[in-house]
């Protein structure tokens, strides 16, 4: 490379010598079940998001491969070209049940949803308020949007409402974003509050289910359904990729809203479409979700066990009360050499470190799953308590 590209080499080593610098490890399939292969050691994997185990589930193989031998793999198209079928339309129609909503539209992805559909109902002149811990896609799809972004600090929504009230006279739409599980700490939005808020101030609500779909509420609805609270106080944005087991996101609410986002998200517009084979997988997923009561209580179970024994260890768990628990350590070495520790023991759960959480508070994420036996939990805190002992 030339002199011009001398600014790559300059920022990769600054982030190493930071003990910041990123690497991809290129995991090998176990077969199922909550272990990876890496390096040719079995491991067991506590850094996923398939909280109930179904990725592997050959129920979900088995849709999609009889799908694709009748629709093939790719879609073609974008949606408002060739792209829609009649799995999409049906899958949408059972996603908007499930939520006891309208309708719902899918997206290729979460990051689409949420950049897309922030632009698409907030632009110049209007104001977005995100929570500070708000998914990366949510902060970007507020940026791009043009609207004037204010952030209210973390869980806060007594300081949401005084951001509101402070620009309630001004002009343009207020739309209020926020993760209703929040996918570092294992925290859960007071999203009833946070709904009643928005009612007052006349202020629109979007809440990222991604983490929260498939383990909380009635049937794996989310935490919007748990509080009660429906299509008129909240617009859901939920994903496809973590408790389904497969990929993609959607959104679900009233039919003027689907409406009104297939007119103008720029996300959904222009891209391809979602392949026939895997919608057919969320269809069959769906299925097991809405039936998957046991395993929601063993993993939410699980979690609290293991909150009790990092607390007993002096470990900060922040207000984590879901399947994500983190172990927060401050500095990023010990984060990493905690980490590390876990890999010698068997167990893959990656250091997280700043940008992705504020500074000083690097931790390692526990990422809990339904596909994890007794065998396996039992191991995971043995293993825990070894790598503690030495970091």
């Amino acid at each position: 490379m030339d002199e011009r590209w001398e600014f790559i080499d300059d920022f990769l080593q600054a982030q190493a010598e930071r003990g910041l610098r990123r690497f991809l490890r290129p995991l090998s399939c176990s077969g199922g079940g909550a272990r990876v292969a890496y390096q040719g050691r079995l491991l067991l994997n506590l850094a996923s998001n398939d909280y109930l185990g179904l990725k592997n589930d050959p129920r979900l193989a088995e849709a999609a491969w009889e799908t694709a031998r009748t629709w093939g793999i790719g879609s073609g198209a974008s949606r408002l070209v060739s792209g829609t079928t009649e799995l999409h339309e049906r899958v949408e129609q059972k996603l908007a049940r499930f939520h006891c909503t309208e309708s719902a539209l899918t997206f290729s992805s979460g990051y689409a949803a949420g950049v897309g559909v922030i632009q698409a109902l907030a632009g110049r002149g209007d104001r977005i308020y995100l929570d500070r811990h708000c998914h990366a896609c949510l902060y970007d799809g507020a940026r791009v949007s043009g609207a004037r972004l204010k952030r209210f600090r973390h869980n806060d929504h007594s300081h949401l409402e005084s951001l509101l009230a402070e620009h309630g006279a001004q002009p343009g739409k207020a739309l209020v974003v926020t993760d209703t599980v929040f996918s570092m700490d294992g925290e859960t939005a007071p999203l009833k509050e946070i709904a009643r808020i928005c009612r007052k101030h006349g202020a629109l609500l979007l809440a990222d289910e991604a983490h929260a779909v498939g383990v909380l509420g009635p049937c794996g609805r989310g935490l919007a359904a748990e509080l009660g609270l429906g299509e008129d106080d909240v617009l859901i944005m939920g994903t496809l990729s973590k408790a389904f087991g497969v990929a993609g996101a959607y959104i679900a609410g009233s039919e003027k809203v689907r409406d009104y986002l297939v007119n103008t998200c720029r996300s959904f517009i222009y891209s391809t479409a979602p392949p026939p084979a895997l919608l057919a997988a969320v269809e069959k997923s769906l299925e097991i979700v809405e039936t998957a009561d046991g395993q929601r209580k063993r993993l939410l179970e699980m979690a609290d066990r293991l909150r009790a024994f990092l607390a007993k260890r002096g470990i900060d768990t922040l207000q984590s009360a879901t399947q994500i628990v983190p172990a927060v350590v401050g500095g990023v070495k010990r984060a990493v050499d905690l980490s590390e520790s876990l890999l010698q023991q068997a167990i893959f759960a990656p250091a997280v470190r700043p940008p992705t959480v504020p500074g000083g508070t690097s931790r390692v994420r526990f990422s809990l799953t339904a596909a994890l036996s007794d065998e396996d939990f039992d191991f995971l805190l043995d293993g825990v308590g070894k790598a503690l002992e030495t970091c």
